[in-house]
């Protein structure tokens, strides 16, 4: 496996003014990551969108780091005013950018839900259809540009692994698949290790992310904490000083055959360069433990 960072790590530096997005790529580079990946590019003022990407890709290529990955949201219910057809358009417009930036794959949300002022059926099955054609849409369009897409177990409304599963199969194309992130299952309240065990097959790529898990029964522990889905209390942890096992589920995704990229997503409260310098540490043992 190739041990990445997505740019979403150093997200604290680059909003607060303290790093500029393009010195992400260098610093990945000196903090020992293989290939990096961006999500949610923050163009400078006074510069667009493919211009800036192909800076990005230029610095990738001069600091040696390839972009894996390029990460973006989406909403095939709700997006574009729940106009399905220009939301499609619009993440089209996003995979000539991961064409620019010369990433092999793009991750793009299928949905965080139905609008509150929604009526008719609510459930995730009646809403497959849709976020289907949407990401059926988007992958031929990246499939003639050498580009692979794939939603990831995210926003809560598309997170369990059944759930994802039935998504991924709605869409039945062999460019489609799924970025599997370990630790996100945990938003959703489900046990990664058997979440994995279902969706390893399907994985394009996949993201390593540790959280300190407390019981909803107990007093609220906070500022930094986040509820799950069924209210259980969340924190970003650095890779390995969590509570979810990581080792287990490497071993699970080697076991179904998955040799892609790694990459850490690090949310926690730490310091943003020690908190990855020791994740990415502590990915590489880990990973040398799933054996």
């Amino acid at each position: 496996m190739q041990i990445g960072v997505s740019s979403y790590s150093f997200s604290r530096l680059v909003n607060s003014g303290a790093m500029a997005q393009l010195a992400v790529i260098g610093a990945a580079k000196d903090l020992g990551f293989e290939v990096i990946e961006f999500s949610t590019i923050a163009v400078p003022a006074g510069k667009t969108l493919p211009g800036f990407a192909k800076e990005l890709r230029a610095e990738s290529e001069r600091v040696g780091l390839p972009i894996a990955n390029y990460t973006i949201g989406a909403d095939f219910l709700r997006g574009s005013g729940g106009d399905l057809a220009a939301e499609i358009a619009r993440v089209r417009t996003e995979v000539d950018i991961a064409v620019i930036l010369g990433a092999p794959g793009m991750r793009h949300d299928a949905t965080g839900g139905y609008p509150a002022d929604h009526v008719g059926p609510r459930s995730f099955d009646s809403a497959v259809a849709r976020l289907a054609e949407g990401c059926r849409a988007v992958t031929e369009y990246a499939a003639e540009r050498g580009i692979k897409t794939m939603v990831e177990n995210h926003g809560y409304f598309c997170q369990d692994s059944e759930r994802c599963e039935k998504l991924v199969n709605a869409v039945a194309h062999p460019n489609f698949g799924l970025l599997v992130d370990i630790g996100n299952f945990t938003c959703a309240d489900e046990d990664p290790t058997l979440a994995i065990g279902r969706l390893a097959p399907y994985a394009i790529h996949a993201h390593a992310k540790d959280f300190h898990i407390r019981s909803g029964s107990l007093p609220t522990p906070g500022e930094g904490w986040f509820p799950s889905r069924a209210t259980n209390y969340l924190r970003g942890a650095i890779i390995g000083h969590g509570d979810v096992p990581l080792v287990q589920c490497i071993r699970t995704l080697r076991r179904n055959g998955y040799d892609g990229v790694l990459s850490i997503e690090f949310e926690g409260m730490e310091d943003v360069l020690t908190g990855i310098r020791i994740g990415r540490d502590n990915l590489a043992r880990l990973v040398a433990a799933a054996g």
